[in-house]
């Protein structure tokens, strides 16, 4: 039971299942009474949920489903528009032919809190390079009163995308562009509802949480080493040489490609990236080993495969 925002009236449910259900009943007059159904739906009931603090309204019941009250009809011929503070603020038809009896006491069944939204991922991965694009879905089941949608990160207060909707909107779409590796991280989303008055916005649960990843590689550098005896940038037939591949950025599982470009063809090598950087040795240089090399770096993650090239 609460006080009603004219200051006057009390409003509480009865004979219903939880604290957010049953007949509506008011107070006037240091009297219950109860409310009749003529006209009654999901815009009165919404009003009955908000000011109780009950969420929204899921079923705007009729036909004294919760049972017949004994004493006054207080309010017949309601007509809310679902935006009033209060039942009781809510505009009446004062002359009606119909006859209200308690068995047209109407009732409500309240959502209790508001519905946790689900968040989906619309895009076809969830591992990103910097740059690209993630999109995500945000739905909710009771589409009434809805204001806004927030997409969050976690460990963020502020949210990073907000959407403006239609008030019976029950799903929107939520994109972040040209991701940077802050991006990765958690995610989850909230919608926010007309209160019970103009000023007010109700925020529902978090939503179920998605992670991404966004991954962004650094050209990989090369260096070699070759003999004391060795002409700068050349190797003597027969002496050792080695070519270094590095990188600064490494995830998991990652691998460096040396590769040989020659006339007639491509010769590739790899090694996994065990640590910053790799060293290919070459025992017995040849004419085979002529050409331009350059280095690799490769990764697969997520189903995707990622890949910097040297410059």
């Amino acid at each position: 039971m609460i006080h009603s925002a004219d200051g006057v009236s009390f409003i509480r449910l009865v004979n219903g299942d939880s604290e957010c259900s049953g007949r509506v009943e008011v107070l006037q007059r240091n009297q219950w009474g109860t409310v009749c159904d003529h006209g009654w739906d999901l815009r009165e009931a919404d009003v009955v949920c908000l000011e109780l603090g009950c969420g929204l309204a899921e079923n705007a019941l009729r036909g004294a489903a919760f049972g017949r009250g004994t004493r006054k009809i207080w309010l017949r011929n309601v007509q809310c528009s679902g935006h009033e503070a209060s039942l009781t603020r809510c505009p009446r038809v004062l002359h009606s032919y119909l006859t209200c009896t308690h068995d047209n006491d109407a009732g409500v069944k309240c959502s209790g809190t508001l519905l946790m939204p689900t968040l989906s991922l619309l895009s076809p991965h969830t591992v990103f390079s910097a740059g690209e694009t993630v999109r995500f879905s945000c739905t909710v089941l009771l589409g009434h009163h809805l204001n806004d949608f927030h997409l969050y990160k976690r460990g963020i207060a502020t949210p990073l995308v907000t959407q403006r909707v239609d008030s019976a909107q029950t799903r929107v779409e939520l994109t972040l562009s040209d991701l940077e590796t802050t991006h990765q991280g958690s995610y989850s989303c909230l919608y926010r509802i007309k209160g019970s008055s103009p000023s007010s916005l109700l925020s529902s649960p978090p939503s179920n949480s998605i992670n991404i990843t966004v991954v962004e590689l650094h050209t990989p550098q090369h260096w070699y080493n070759t003999s004391i005896e060795a002409p700068t940038g050349s190797v003597i037939k027969g002496h050792s040489f080695t070519i270094t591949c590095s990188a600064e950025q490494q995830y998991p599982g990652g691998s460096f490609q040396l590769r040989l470009i020659r006339s007639n063809g491509t010769v590739r090598q790899s090694l996994p990236a065990l640590s910053p950087s790799v060293t290919f040795t070459f025992s017995n240089a040849q004419r085979s080993n002529e050409g331009y090399y350059y280095c690799l770096y490769r990764v697969q993650l997520g189903g995707r495969t990622f890949t910097q090239t040297q410059c």
